[in-house]
């Protein structure tokens, strides 16, 4: 199931189409063709687009013919994840509530896509309404990861993560409320980028809109660098569009890291990892210092757990959606989601302002952490994989539906750009995400750091030919 197409890079690609080498007739044919065949063993896409496709490949080949200027993904193929619009096309955010619900409009990023040329094949799975960080939900099942079926590729971002890592897409866009990019990449061996809040706009207006981030997941930096630098800039449909130039991503995937002042935290003060998962995270971050950076061990970087804040925020955000249906067609909805919407509704709105200014206290922690920092970078997740079916890891039942990961959701509370990188595997045979924060508006320092990460790896080390089911 796997060809000489499956995982070379989005720039590899890009070069060639412009070389005509490779046709995006071809490319995107190819892309169908793989995404159809493991459907019934990943299950990554909850819709394909063929028609659509072939007919955006079509004039994407008549201007590489023509000799026209050809944008920035001229002829790549990509996904989009259900929780983002694409017009005209099913947007159900993976709940059978919503199952019948179709977009009216392209989202900002989905427009920017389509503008750079890139080719949509179809929209990928998600748990529903993003609100587990497993692959799962009551309407498109179980989506599984490419590297051992009985696991799963992580979520929200399931079927993003799944098809990238399987070579369908060199890239998708995914999203990122509580790490629902970091956590599928960790666990597929991607990277998972998510900008400064609002870098990338976000609309229609998400159910979480102070924590959600549109983003990248790809099998490699520049990659990354390179779908986000497409998508992001300021739109004034997103009230919390920064208007600022977008950084040279691109660019810092090539930069040194000489100077650059690194924290390393196994726990960031609180969190559990497995003693494995945080050697190799470690060991990752520790590698920073051969190429000039200066690194220093920092255990305590929050005072306390952070995840009632965030539970506060994004299910209460979720259960004011879905209120409607939870009172009167509850049957419709994940059992799991359901019960951690019901504790965010019945919230007093005294408690829910002492979370919100508890937030912007939190904020204030990570701007005072910085003055001495550049990167923050730890684990990812506290795990190397979790098998399918489960929502909370073995030795993390007293933790929540999205508090067992750790290490994520902080940086929505704080909108700090992040993104994680594969810093290794497991004896397991999976994959270890390392995880880099920067200061806000920092990605340029995100970006070449995780290069810096990736460039201490050998070439192919978190790929993975698409086990036969």
């Amino acid at each position: 199931m796997t060809s000489d197409l499956d995982f070379m890079t989005a720039l590899e690609l890009r070069r060639l189409i412009a070389a005509r080498a490779i046709s995006p007739v071809e490319l995107t044919e190819h892309a169908l063709t793989h995404a159809e065949a493991s459907q019934a063993s990943l299950n990554a896409f909850c819709h394909l687009m063929p028609e659509e496709a072939r007919s955006a490949a079509r004039r994407a080949e008549e201007a590489v013919m023509c000799g026209s200027p050809l944008g920035l993904l001229h002829g790549l193929p990509v996904s989009v994840k259900d929780l983002i619009a694409v017009g005209g096309q099913p947007y159900a955010s993976g709940s059978r509530a919503m199952a019948s619900n179709v977009a009216a409009a392209d989202a900002p990023a989905v427009e920017r896509l389509r503008a750079a040329g890139a080719i949509i094949i179809g929209k990928t799975t998600t748990s529903e309404f993003g609100a587990k960080p497993v692959g799962d939900s009551p309407l498109t099942g179980i989506t599984r990861h490419p590297w051992d079926l009985a696991k799963t590729p992580g979520g929200s971002s399931a079927g993003a993560a799944a098809s990238v890592a399987a070579g369908i897409t060199p890239f998708a866009l995914g999203t990122d409320g509580g790490g629902s990019l970091r956590i599928p990449a960790a666990l597929t061996g991607l990277v998972g980028l998510k900008a400064q809040f609002g870098r990338v706009p976000v609309w229609p207006t998400s159910a979480t809109p102070t924590l959600a981030h549109v983003g990248a997941l790809a099998r490699n930096v520049a990659d990354a660098a390179l779908l986000t630098t497409a998508v992001a800039g300021h739109d004034p449909r997103d009230p919390f569009a920064v208007a600022g130039p977008v950084p040279d991503l691109l660019g810092a995937a090539k930069a040194s890291v000489a100077g650059l002042r690194v924290a390393w935290s196994a726990t960031l003060g609180y969190a559990r990892p497995n003693p494995e998962v945080a050697a190799i995270a470690r060991a990752a971050a520790m590698a920073l210092a051969d190429q000039g950076a200066i690194v220093e061990e920092v255990e305590t970087v929050f005072e306390s757990d952070p995840a009632a804040l965030w539970t506060a925020e994004f299910y209460a955000g979720i259960g004011t959606r879905l209120r409607g249906v939870l009172e009167s067609r509850r049957d419709l909805l994940d059992p799991a989601v359901a019960d951690v919407l019901d504790a965010a509704l019945a919230q007093e709105m005294r408690a829910y302002y002492e979370t919100v200014f508890a937030r912007y206290a939190l904020r204030d922690r990570m701007v005072s952490f910085f003055t001495g920092y550049d990167v923050l970078v730890s684990p990812t997740l506290p795990i190397s994989s979790l098998e399918v079916g489960r929502n909370i890891p073995e030795g993390l039942e007293d933790r929540s539906l999205v508090s067992w990961a750790f290490y994520t959701y902080p940086f929505n509370l704080t909108g700090q750009p992040a993104a994680s990188v594969c810093a290794g595997i497991a004896s397991d045979g999976m994959p270890v995400g390392l995880q880099i924060v920067g200061r806000t508006l920092g990605e340029f320092d995100v970006v070449r750091t995780a290069a810096a990460i990736e460039r201490t790896k050998p070439p192919g080390y978190n790929l993975r030919p698409l086990i036969e089911p």
